[in-house]
């Protein structure tokens, strides 16, 4: 098994690390969508915080991604997150130190282990969510047309170069 994996395209390496950096830190929209589904926003970098730097949606949202996410690329950008890393509750107070957007649910998947939720937000961009099955098998947790809250860690947000459509 090797140490180290590629992810090329096009005939070019994309990226090179481990399959856990490939996964959690992806450097390329090609490389953050060949390796399972992302969610991905456009948006600018903004303030820097410390560690962290503040990144506003195109829809006004600010989440927060590590500093050290965003070197080495070039704008336009969009930071990404994992469905699995993304958690689903009702709408209510935002939690503090936690990334945020609010949506409705569009569609519930019973899936078994797991219910997977497309949610709206309110600028019409659909993100996934891969939440455990905790609640009896009742993939209507969270119906469709229900409002609700997707926060995650803000260590859990990845930033990539936007790809141009060819």
């Amino acid at each position: 098994m090797a140490d180290t994996i590629a992810v090329m395209s096009e005939g070019r390496i994309e990226q090179l690390g481990t399959g856990e950096e490939l996964y959690e830190r992806p450097r390329t929209e090609f490389v953050a969508n060949f390796l399972g589904l992302s969610n991905l926003l456009d948006g600018t970098a903004g303030r820097r915080d410390g560690a962290l730097t503040e990144f506003v949606t195109d829809e006004g949202v600010a989440v927060r991604v590590p500093t050290d996410r965003l070197e080495g690329l070039d704008a336009p950008l969009r930071v990404g997150v994992r469905p699995e890393k993304i958690t689903i509750a009702a709408a209510g107070e935002e939690p503090s130190g936690l990334n945020a957007l609010r949506g409705h649910v569009a569609i519930a998947s019973y899936l078994g282990v797991s219910i997977s939720y497309q949610v709206a937000t309110p600028a019409g961009r659909e993100l996934t969510v891969i939440a455990p099955n905790r609640h009896l098998g009742d993939a209507s947790t969270f119906g469709p047309g229900q409002e609700v809250l997707m926060t995650w860690e803000p260590a859990h947000t990845f930033a990539v170069s936007r790809q141009e459509p060819t």
